[in-house]
């Protein structure tokens, strides 16, 4: 089977220990005998060989991009070059960004508690990527975002409203996938800091959902 190629980058805010979890997907990656390139910043985005890539995982939170880069990724997506990632470091890479967030298929607004536990609800458990795991609880942000109703939701959670009492029983989307253009494209809202890949359900969906996102 020829090996695949992923791109990794990072960057952007500290809290999100973007260095640490780009190391973390790089070691994932490769022990599925992927070859990655590990890179800081979005200045990699313009490269004019962006679509030879399969895979391409953004590790950024609160960033800015050139529009010429951002075009350049859209495009590359949009022509079959899987996209895949988790937590703000895909869900809030470029908050001033339409296109970017209509390709990943949501964009976070909230998190109210901010490091809270909570309750994460299999949605489709037939399905490969989260198949044989299970509900489980989780200790991390409770990610409230805005979404695309297009997106095939595989796992859940449902706010208390202790934090806000207005979205008491709001049910909402923590794993997903969909497609753009001829892509695959993967997202989990779970990994706020490298350490949370130590439990072992919320590793497995990342590294399940980025082998399905890859061409």
């Amino acid at each position: 089977m020829p090996q695949k190629s992923a791109l990794i980058f990072y960057g952007g805010w500290e809290g999100h220990e973007p260095e640490a979890c780009a190391k973390v997907i790089d070691t994932m990656l490769r022990n599925e005998n992927f070859n990655t390139e590990r890179v800081e910043g979005t200045d990699c985005l313009a490269r004019e060989d962006l679509d030879r890539f399969d895979l391409i995982v953004p590790l950024c939170t609160q960033t800015t991009v050139e529009k010429d880069a951002l075009d350049n990724l859209v495009a590359a997506i949009a022509a079959g070059t899987g996209l895949g990632g988790f937590h703000g470091g895909m869900g809030d890479t470029f908050r001033m960004e339409p296109a970017y967030q209509f390709m990943v298929g949501g964009q976070w607004v909230a998190h109210p508690g901010n490091i809270i536990d909570y309750r994460v609800n299999i949605t489709k458990p037939d399905d490969p990527v989260v198949e044989g795991i299970g509900d489980f609880d989780y200790h991390s942000e409770q990610y409230y975002m805005h979404i695309d109703p297009a997106i095939d939701v595989l796992a859940e959670t449902t706010f208390t409203g202790e934090h806000a009492a207005w979205i008491d029983g709001v049910k909402m989307p923590v794993v997903w996938k969909h497609r753009y253009g001829k892509a695959r494209v993967f997202f989990s809202a779970l990994g706020h800091v490298a350490d949370e890949f130590k439990v072992p359900q919320m590793y497995e969906i990342v590294r399940r959902g980025l082998i399905w996102a890859a061409r």
